[in-house]
């Protein structure tokens, strides 16, 4: 696909700079329940006014751009070694153009790279399927909410959650009092029950994908988080932990099978700078479709 890197590029600048069109009819309506002249209300203003700047000047919505997430869904014999040199090659170019800031270190020795390239970074996951386009997603989630997710292994004595969706309710609440303001709040969970440590946190990554107004098609994960959304809401944490009505934005929770002897609970925290994009390539490498 011979487009391949030009498209990748703006895959980037449009998820670093402007929010989809679902997560900010999201945030304009939940700045609305804020009382007038509230902390909270002003924090929802600041963060409406970031929005509408970012996207004018096509700037990143914050200094940390964050992991760079790539979820690709490509038909059989899709060269991935192709589409992982492109992405490497557009990210570099990204960050150069200062779509991007300069985000990956050496874990070992500190040092910046400089090009956001290295062991891990960016990470892309392939999915394969039957048909002939392309999908590709963009995640930039950044450290402030990553540091607050949270993985719980069941039953957990300390909240008297058993293993349960009663349990599963105590600790995902468990995990939005712990992390207060810290993760640049109003937040958005994406929530994992069941798989193993690992499979647990990149499945819950992959429910951010999902739109603001998507009904999950379990009743009793579609009921879970919904009820999620409004207990977090009534905690009084509010925007960037100012206090307030609007503490979380959405929850989308998905569900894996597991060992009988394991029963975790993986919880990745988006903040609202909640940066996903994604598009639909034809055989010819040709965008037909924006996702979001």
């Amino acid at each position: 696909m011979r487009n391949l890197k030009p498209n990748l590029l703006e895959l980037v600048r449009r998820t670093s700079a402007e929010l989809p069109d679902d997560v900010v009819n999201t945030i304009v309506s939940a700045a609305t329940q804020e009382q007038e002249g509230s902390n909270a209300q002003y924090a929802m203003n600041i963060i409406q006014s970031n929005i509408d700047m970012a996207k004018l000047k096509s700037a990143p919505l914050c200094q940390d751009t964050g992991s760079i997430l790539f979820f690709v869904r490509a038909p059989r014999g899709f060269d991935q070694l192709a589409f992982e040199k492109a992405a490497r090659e557009a990210v570099a170019v990204a960050t150069a153009k200062g779509y991007l800031r300069q985000n990956s270190v050496d874990s070992l020795t500190g040092k910046n790279t400089g090009n956001n390239l290295g062991p891990g970074s960016p990470a892309i996951h392939f999915h394969q399927h039957r048909g002939t386009r392309v999908d590709v997603r963009l995640i930039l989630k950044g450290g402030g909410c990553e540091n607050v997710g949270a993985q719980y292994s069941l039953p957990d004595v300390r909240l008297n959650a058993n293993r349960d969706l009663d349990g599963v309710r105590k600790v995902i609440l468990d995990a939005v009092i712990q992390a207060q303001g810290k993760g640049c709040g109003p937040g958005i969970l994406g929530v994992c029950v069941g798989g193993d440590r690992a499979t647990g946190y990149v499945h819950s990554k992959e429910q951010l994908l999902r739109t603001m107004d998507d009904v999950n098609p379990e009743p009793a994960l579609a009921a879970l988080e919904k009820d999620i959304v409004v207990s977090a809401n009534k905690l009084g944490i509010g925007p960037m932990g100012f206090g307030g009505a609007t503490t979380l934005l959405g929850c989308k929770i998905g569900a894996l099978n597991r060992l009988p002897a394991s029963y975790f609970v993986s919880i990745s925290y988006m903040c609202w700078a909640y940066r996903r994009q994604g598009f639909v390539l034809n055989d010819s490498g040709k965008i037909v479709e924006w996702l979001y």
